[in-house]
Order: C-alpha cells, then sequence, then structure tokens
C-alpha cells in the first residue's frame, strides 16, 4: 500500500476511529487505582493519539507530496547508475530516460501542439554521478512545425525541502501556468525543468559541492546543462538558463546564477534564505571550513567578492515573510554587472499559495531576462486542435 494512497488514508482512519471506540468501551473497565488498569489506560491514550498523528501525518503528506514511497521515508533511496545502457551522439551515455508523459491542466491539455506536454524523465549527472527523477515541461512551439528548428530557453524549477517534483504541478502549478502565459504571448515558449533540490538524497545539501561528498552544485551547474542539452533543443550561453525556486529550492536559484554566471544568466528565488545554514538535516556541507562557509553566504558574498554579472528577482512579503529584512539588504548592497530586483507582496506567509500569486510576474521577468539568440521568429499560427 503507497505512502500516498487513498487506501491507507481510509484504512488509518477506520483504525483510528476503532481505536477511540475502544478507549470509550474500556475505560470503566480500566477505572481501578492498580498497576494493571493504569498501564491500560496509557496504553489505550498512547495508542489513539499515535495512530491520530500518524493520519494526520499521512493526509499531510498526500497533499504536500514530501515523501513519495516507504523506501523515500526510510532514506532509502540508493543512487542511480549513470549508464541506462542507451548512448546518445558520439557514444556518450544516455543521460535523460524519458519514462512516460503527462497533459497539462488547460483547455485541449491533451493536445501538445496546443497545451505542451510534461515528460517524466530520469537524469543522471556524468560528471557528479548523481540522478534524480525529474519532469519536463516542453511549451507548444517545440511540437509545431514552424518552430523545428527553434531552440528554446530552459528555466529549471526547484522544490523546497524536502519536498518533491510534483509539487511545482500539484501545488505551483508551474506548467499550467506557463501554458498560459505563453498562449497569451506574456512569456516566449520556454521549457521548465521540475526537480527537487535534494538530487535523490535524504540530505539537504542546499545545492553545495559538499568536501569529501555529494557534489550537487557541479551537477545543477554542470551535469544538468548537459543532460538537458543532449535531449532537447535548448538555447545556448548563460542567457539562455535561468533558475526558479521556492525556499530552499529558491537559495539555490539565488546562489547557483552567483557561482555560475558563466552557465546561468538569471535566477528568481522565492521566499529564500541567502546564508549557509548548518542544521540537523545539512550536516556538515563545507567540510568544518569558515571561508567556504563564507562563500555559500550570499550575503557576505556581496560585501566580500565581485559582483557577478546575473540578473536576480526576490520575492518576500511586508507581513507573514521572515526574509523581508535580508531581502531588502540583498538589494541594497547589489551593484553593476549584478542586477537585483524584487516582488513584495502586503502580506504572504512561506506556502504554494503566496508563491503561486507570484509567479505569473517570474515568469513574465524571467522571460525578459533570457534571449534564443534566433533573428527572426515564426509568427504565431494556431495549431490544429
Amino acid at each position: 500500500m503507497g505512502l500516498t494512497s487513498l487506501k491507507l488514508i481510509i484504512l488509518l482512519c477506520l483504525v483510528t476511529v476503532a481505536a477511540a471506540s475502544a478507549a470509550v468501551f474500556f475505560w470503566p473497565k480500566l477505572s481501578r487505582q492498580h498497576v494493571v488498569p493504569i498501564l491500560g489506560r496509557v496504553g489505550i491514550l498512547l495508542s489513539t493519539q499515535v495512530l491520530l498523528l500518524a493520519t494526520v501525518a499521512v493526509i499531510g503528506n498526500r497533499y504536500f507530496v514530501f515523501y513519495t514511497t516507504w523506501d523515500d521515508l526510510f532514506g532509502r533511496t540508493g543512487k542511480p547508475v549513470l549508464n541506462f545502457g542507451e548512448t546518445g551522439p558520439g557514444d556518450m551515455p544516455k543521460l535523460v530516460k524519458e519514462k512516460g508523459t503527462e497533459t497539462i491542466d488547460v483547455p485541449q491539455g491533451s493536445n501538445p501542439q496546443v497545451a505542451g506536454q510534461i515528460m517524466q524523465v530520469d537524469l543522471v549527472g556524468r560528471r557528479s554521478g548523481m540522478g534524480t527523477p525529474a519532469l519536463v515541461y516542453l511549451p507548444p512551439q517545440y511540437f509545431q512545425a514552424q518552430y523545428k528548428d527553434r531552440r528554446f530557453p530552459v528555466v529549471v524549477t526547484l522544490t523546497g525541502y524536502p519536498g518533491n517534483e510534483r509539487n511545482l504541478v500539484t501545488r505551483l502549478e508551474l506548467p499550467k501556468i506557463a501554458a498560459n502565459e505563453i498562449a497569451a504571448g506574456r512569456v516566449q515558449p520556454t521549457i521548465y525543468v521540475m526537480m527537487k533540490p535534494s538530487v535523490g538524497l535524504d540530505r539537504d545539501t542546499e545545492c553545495t559541492d559538499v568536501p569529501g561528498g555529494p557534489q550537487v552544485g557541479m551537477f545543477f551547474s554542470q551535469d544538468l546543462p548537459e543532460a538537458i542539452n543532449q535531449a532537447y533543443r535548448v538555447a545556448p550561453g548563460p542567457r539562455g538558463w535561468a533558475m526558479l525556486g521556492d525556499s530552499t529550492g529558491g537559495y539555490c536559484a539565488a546562489k547557483l546564477p552567483m557561482l555560475n554566471s558563466d552557465r546561468i544568466g538569471a535566477g528568481v528565488a522565492l521566499s529564500a534564505d541567502y546564508g549557509a545554514p548548518a542544521d540537523g538535516d545539512t550536516g556538515d556541507l563545507y567540510g568544518g571550513s569558515k571561508a567556504y562557509r563564507n562563500q555559500n553566504d550570499l550575503l557576505w558574498r556581496l560585501k566580500n567578492m565581485p559582483m557577478p554579472p546575473v540578473s536576480l528577482l526576490l520575492t518576500s512579503s511586508e507581513s507573514g515573510e521572515p526574509n523581508l529584512a535580508d531581502t531588502r539588504e540583498f538589494q541594497k548592497l547589489a551593484k553593476p554587472p549584478l542586477k537585483v530586483d524584487t516582488l513584495v507582496l502586503p502580506t504572504g506567509g512561506h506556502n504554494f499559495k503566496t508563491w503561486q500569486t507570484v509567479l505569473p510576474d517570474a515568469l513574465r521577468w524571467l522571460s525578459a531576462q533570457q534571449k534564443t539568440d534566433h533573428p527572426k521568429e515564426p509568427g504565431p499560427v494556431a495549431a490544429s486542435p
């Protein structure tokens, strides 16, 4: 029975109700002040509370998709094998394995030429040796004949931690909003690669190359562009590659362009922290080095290192978001060639409802930063239904 299945929720609800009913029935029989009745009452209270908490946790997990399987919950995700047994151009290992497709929740969402299409894929990194499942949204123009020679800009979109890439479809509604914005002409046709920042790990790496550990920064800055470029028609250069993320993914979406301006030209950080954390989820990401920790602290970089030639959009809220002061300091410290814009709501918490509110503006801002290097664009042509 799957961790996110409705059957599991129904079963837990039934068992919880049965345990509560049993507690009501047996409580009078355990009212005496002796060791056995007292232990019985304690056992009843503990069992009903544990069942109730388990039910709430499973319902919450089904809604937010923190963990998709029991192996994921218990950290038994394993490590993907680099070679799928297939090769791409020049006998290079095939770095993107397509597993299936999904439709978009818009009118004619099952027609790729009208709404685009979501690809379910497995990605592996040739240098880092890391891999992860991902979802790739291809815009409708990708499937239209007049765009057959077009190379499209890419936006890598990251969830928070622990998160799941499916949250970007079901909670953030990125493909739906992107499809509508592209159809309205407010956003240029763009490929969106949807992932979680932990890259298949049960550890919050904050997109960092951990000394003696996983090279997550390398995966995002080198392996992922190589893999996506191998599989899809992608615009070249840093102006064709951008990032967008929420929470931990937002920190990555700001940090990775700042550290890799030759590869990533822009980023949107939704409700991001700008520091380098160290807690039970991250462990020691910096090999005990204060200097390396500072290099991953974005405010420290602005105060002590040259400004990178990238564009960033930072979001926050006047009320309900703890990163407002740091967001304002970040913008104040930024100087050319670094460009920093902010989008601040009057109110809004650290949640998908807030991020979904600012997403259309964020996609339009990113579209203005990205360039496809095509001298002549084909005019819009209606696809056949």
